[in-house]
């Protein structure tokens, strides 16, 4: 006889609040949230053109900056218009499952940002430390494998996040102190025992946010070494110019996420506004930053978009 977990009857629908304790500012908060999509919309969606159109930009460093325009437009959209709906409609509800399919969503493509992140540190790598071997290394099917590589981790550890808060009865009032369905403001709602799924979400985090970001140093570390061992300082500002924002975004993308996740767990007398906007930015700045620090510029995005104006 099969088992399976019991269906969530409790209720079908929630509500949003948007950003605790920030509600009669909702509308001036939008403004910039809106501007930093708008941003990311037309960053993306240029950079992928871009490298679709120009056959020269069809090398391995352009395939994973592709695969992080992709990620980057999926997870903003999952939950930008609905927080815009908060912000400006106060259309504050969304129904179970498409809360959970947003959570889904949102976390599974963080996971996904975090390994190309380190693909493309682990890239920049080879790029500079072993220029003749890589296009040897960085072959078609390594990048396709390592693509597959890091969509399936992201399925096999979200998952169970997700089903976990599916099987949890949700009992207490309907409503998500959050401006989208986080994890951690999710699970406040249920009143079964959530102490597994509380445990596993925070482990997954933080062996993704440490693991990647120690691989990321480490890429980086070796990458620097080798710049000290050039003789000419123009290559070593070049490379200096190149790596550090990089580095600069990176940093946005993890500290962020990973302070709003502790201290949701942890600190439960920090203001509730600083939790969910450390959340919020972390999902909204490096999504709209990232075509500016990986793509416009590098200047063979730049002379590839001239080209491709040009026809």
């Amino acid at each position: 006889m099969t088992h399976s977990c019991p269906t969530n009857t409790s209720f079908s629908e929630l509500h949003l609040t948007g950003i605790p304790g920030l509600q009669h500012l909702h509308h001036w908060i939008s403004i910039p949230f809106c501007i930093m999509y708008l941003v990311m919309l037309a960053g993306n969606g240029t950079l992928l053109c871009v490298i679709k159109a120009d056959p020269s930009l069809h090398l391995p460093m352009f395939l994973f900056l592709s695969m992080l325009a992709v990620i980057d437009l999926v997870m903003s959209t999952s939950i930008t218009p609905k927080m815009l709906g908060i912000f400006w409609f106060h259309s504050t509800a969304i129904s179970l499952d498409a809360c959970l399919t947003q959570m889904y969503f949102v976390h599974a493509f963080s996971v996904m940002e975090s390994g190309v992140l380190v693909a493309m540190a682990f890239d920049r790598y080879v790029a500079i430390c072993n220029p003749l071997r890589y296009l040897s290394i960085l072959t078609s099917p390594v990048v396709a494998a390592i693509g597959l590589a890091i969509v399936l981790r992201a399925v096999v550890f979200m998952t169970p996040l997700t089903f976990q808060i599916h099987c949890l009865p949700l009992c207490s009032p309907a409503v998500v102190d959050h401006s989208y369905c986080e994890h951690m403001a999710v699970l406040k709602l249920a009143c079964g025992d959530a102490a597994f799924s509380n445990t596993y979400s925070l482990s997954i985090s933080t062996y993704v946010g440490s693991f990647d970001s120690l691989l990321i140093a480490l890429s980086y570390a070796l990458i620097l070494r080798a710049v000290l061992s050039l003789s000419s300082p123009q290559a070593r500002k070049k490379t200096f110019s190149t790596c550090g924002p990089h580095l600069c975004i990176m940093a946005l993308f993890y500290i962020p996420g990973l302070l709003s996740m502790y201290l949701e767990r942890y600190h439960q007398e920090l203001p509730p506004h600083v939790q969910v906007l450390l959340a919020d930015l972390y999902l909204l700045i490096p999504p709209a930053f990232n075509p500016l620090i990986y793509g416009i510029r590098m200047k063979q995005i730049r002379d590839a978009a001239r080209r491709v104006l040009s026809r």
